[in-house]
């Protein structure tokens, strides 16, 4: 774990390197996927036979053993307990309700040259949604997902999730029926993302695919864009919370704890500008991460990738934070919106002491399908408008086409492309 004061004289290099630490794929797992796809788009079914056998010890023979049908998610869903059975239901009515203001209005107007102008919008035909199993099965993820697709209008929704020796955890089942979805595939991995995307004798091929996943299923991801859309590239979890000395250590470690936990290359960082502060939450952190039963993974991400960094006043910790461009950001301090104003780069911002980051996980509303690794500067976190395209049209009569068509002539010509000059002259005569 990393210690730095904005005081020391070494504290820009050190930052920097802050910054600018990698902590994705290598070009092993690189090389590896391209193998994966060529052999899924060659092989088809047969390649995904291979690979589940290999990687997940599951055998894909029958239709069962291929497929969970819509009934064992229904059953999934009536066996959960009443009150997990409710927060789940809570959390996909409140994610439901945000993404539905988000959906786009069509355009349609008509300017001062008389010519029609607009765009229209519609969703994808098909959507895939990659959900993991193993130590990252989470239900959360999956209405995360599943719901923005839904509300955009998306007609087939298909997941592809691994089910290492066939098993497969009853509570995504259950958000699958929750959110609607119609088609769940027993594979998982970069050969699962291959499969949307070429399409398989079993499975069609989709449109759009999202969803978090290991480094290969993000390499997939990358390496697919273009044959089909992406979310985005994500990478490890991360946090930077900004906190003054006002807070309590304990809350703030969880904090820091609550990302560490995901991965042994999440990344957890405080910034302060109180020094004791800092050796309080340190000692929490170490206190804390005893205790939980994720500690070996947290314990592994904090020493490796954890910081705290003492500045000398809070507002310094702004321009810092706009460097590191988190997935993550929490205000802790007594004038939160203040310091809003300035962080112009950050996934998600938990405004106040009293919204940890995890509320933001499962039940705020806003999707927790967030850029990573500095990519807050230019990208945004999943919304409806991932499963969606605009089409724009234009209308226009004679006396409009004589308004604007010469300049576009003019134009046409100095770029040295006759052809289309005399599309629009042909028509001006």
């Amino acid at each position: 774990m990393q210690r730095l004061k904005s005081s020391d004289p070494d504290f820009a290099d050190k930052f920097t390197k802050l910054v600018e630490s990698r902590r994705e794929s290598s070009r092993d797992v690189g090389r590896d996927v391209f193998d994966i796809l060529a052999r899924v788009k060659g092989k088809g079914d047969a390649a995904l036979v291979e690979y589940s056998a290999r990687f997940d010890q599951h055998n894909l023979t029958t239709d069962e053993d291929w497929s969970i049908a819509p009934a064992a998610c229904k059953a999934a869903y009536d066996g959960l307990d009443s009150d997990l059975r409710e927060a789940l239901e809570l959390a996909a009515d409140r994610i439901r309700a945000y993404h539905e203001a988000q959906l786009p209005n069509n355009r349609d107007y008509t300017d001062d040259a008389g010519v029609r102008l607009g765009a229209n919008w519609y969703p994808v035909d098909a959507a895939g949604l990659y959900v993991p199993g193993g130590r990252a099965a989470y239900p959360s993820s999956l209405l995360m997902n599943a719901i923005p697709a839904k509300v955009a209008g998306v007609e087939r929704l298909a997941i592809v999730t691994p089910t290492p020796k066939g098993d497969s955890n009853p509570l995504v089942l259950a958000a699958a029926h929750i959110a609607g979805v119609d088609e769940i595939w027993r594979v998982g991995g970069a050969h699962a993302v291959a499969a949307l995307a070429y399409g398989t004798e079993r499975i069609k091929r989709v449109d759009v695919i999202t969803g978090p996943g290991n480094a290969y299923v993000a390499e997939a991801k990358r390496q697919l864009y273009g044959v089909v859309g992406i979310d985005m590239v994500a990478g490890p979890s991360e946090i930077l919370v900004i906190a003054d000395g006002k807070n309590d250590p304990d809350w703030i470690a969880a904090d820091l704890l609550s990302q560490a936990e995901h991965d042994p290359t999440s990344q957890s960082i405080l910034i302060t500008d109180d020094a004791d502060f800092a050796e309080q939450v340190e000692d929490r952190v170490d206190v804390q991460c005893a205790m939980l039963p994720t500690r070996k993974v947290a314990r592994e991400s904090w020493d490796a990738h954890g910081a705290l960094v003492v500045v000398e006043k809070l507002e310094d910790a702004i321009p810092l934070a706009n460097r590191l461009a988190a997935e993550h950001v929490e205000l802790a301090v007594d004038d939160p919106e203040a310091l809003m104003k300035g962080l112009r780069h950050a996934g998600s911002i938990f405004l106040g002491r009293m919204v940890p980051e995890a509320v933001g996980d499962y039940v705020a509303g806003p999707n927790h399908v967030l850029p990573t690794g500095r990519r807050a500067r230019f990208a945004s976190g999943l919304s409806v408008l991932d499963f969606m395209k605009r089409t724009s049209f234009i209308s226009m009569d004679k006396s409009g086409l004589e308004k604007i068509g010469p300049a576009a002539v003019k134009l046409a010509h100095a770029e040295g492309l006759p052809a289309h000059a005399a599309s629009i002259e042909l028509r001006l005569k």
